[in-house]
């Protein structure tokens, strides 16, 4: 399908969710004329351009994995000052645009300059979806770019909520084992993203906006969404590697030879993070009750141990130290059980087995909470949950699951 609509799309980096995303939804749309990428890699970016801005993605369903080429894109280097100009000018020109970073925090990395020169530029309505895994990630690229000018009145960043799996399959023997289709011909790296796409993005105020990339699904308080990705999707996902991890297990589709593996995160799903989100949000959506986040439980478990998504332990389980931060899903799921009423020993178990991944022991949590600077109270709280469920009950708990 070539590219035909009159919109302009751009996107602030280039990982699986940006191009197996955002990209793959403004291509398919119809809606936009022009897809451009910027991106700080003049490798990649000179891939793409010798293969004439055309790549190929890779879509895990169920029963097969569907390859899909996107293109052409025009790649930018955020870096390289000739790119500059022209950068600014597509920004100023955009309808839609994505940032698809490693962090908000890079956001300082020149991007949030980039984005206010464009804007300053515009006298077009813009939409700016924000997808780095952070509650108030609109918020805070809004203000990193308003430190370089006033933000335009017709513009408006979004947050997101993205529970569809992806990664970047890295080495050619990897990429055709397992019978991908590389980003480009010549590339080492593959795009793979599960076919899922319900994603959800803040409600858009802007009147004279008709949004290009249709699919995505408007919410007035994305909060409660939010805590269900981070406290039920990310930490069960999490709970998942740690555990697979622990049994030797090379990829999450493993731990479906273990029915009581599966068994244990369907009731940290349900009887920990499930009934403490139930009870904090009831009446917000249907998602909030019983029935709702059994459906959502199922379908996530089903989703992680998709044989053509083929996620790996390692991936899913890389960089515990931030996973076992104050608000990250691990402790912040204990966190919001414990005020709930609720004991969440089985995620006490998952923060073992990361610490044990991470060759550390609890002496090393307070010092990576300073930053949170949590209550007392609450710290003791969870510390003293945690000290219930030290390495050997955790280990006594996994022998059994086997």
């Amino acid at each position: 399908m070539a590219l035909s609509g009159t919109k302009t799309f751009v996107g602030f980096g280039f990982g699986a969710i940006q191009a197996g995303l955002f990209l793959y939804e403004a291509y398919r749309s119809g809606s936009f004329g022009r897809l451009i990428i910027a991106y700080r890699r003049p490798d990649i970016i000179d891939e793409v351009r010798r293969n004439h801005g055309i790549i190929s993605i890779n879509i895990a369903h169920h029963d097969r994995v569907e390859t899909v080429n996107i293109g052409p894109l025009q790649m930018l280097n955020t870096q390289d000052v000739a790119h500059r100009d022209q950068l600014v000018a597509a920004i100023a020109e955009a309808d839609e645009l994505a940032s698809a970073l490693s962090s908000v925090n890079d956001y300082q990395e020149g991007i949030a300059q980039l984005l206010a020169q464009g804007l300053g530029q515009s006298h077009n309505p813009k939409l700016i979806y924000t997808a780095e895994n952070h509650n108030h990630a609109a918020e805070l690229f809004q203000a990193a770019v308003n430190e370089y000018g006033p933000l335009p009145v017709h513009s408006q960043f979004l947050n997101t909520v993205i529970g569809k799996m992806s990664g970047v399959v890295q080495g050619r023997e990897a990429i055709s084992t397992r019978g991908l289709a590389a980003m480009t011909p010549e590339s080492t790296r593959a795009f793979l993203v599960e076919a899922f796409n319900r994603i959800l993005i803040s409600r858009i105020t802007l009147q004279e906006v008709q949004r290009g990339i249709g699919i995505f699904e408007e919410k007035p308080d994305l909060l409660p969404f939010e805590e269900a990705k981070l406290y039920g999707h990310n930490a069960v996902h999490a709970l998942a590697a740690y555990l697979g991890l622990a049994l030797g297990k090379t990829h999450i589709k493993e731990l479906e030879a273990y029915p009581k593996v599966m068994q244990f995160l369907r009731e940290a799903f349900m009887l920990e993070s499930g009934a403490s989100l139930i009870k904090k949000h009831a009446g917000v959506d249907p998602l909030f009750t019983d029935t709702g986040f059994a459906l959502y439980a199922n379908d996530l478990l089903s989703r992680m141990i998709n044989p053509f998504l083929n996620d790996t332990t390692e991936r899913v389980g890389r960089d515990p130290v931030r996973k076992l931060g104050w608000d990250d899903r691990l402790i912040g799921t204990i966190r919001l059980a414990l005020a709930q009423g609720i004991v969440p020993w089985r995620f006490a178990v998952g923060v073992h087995l990361a610490l044990q991944q991470n060759k550390t022991d609890l002496a090393t949590l307070p010092e990576l909470w300073q930053v949170a600077q949590p209550e007392t109270d609450e710290r003791q709280a969870v510390l003293t949950l945690l000290k219930t469920y030290q390495e050997p009950v955790a280990l006594e708990v996994l022998q059994a699951l086997i």
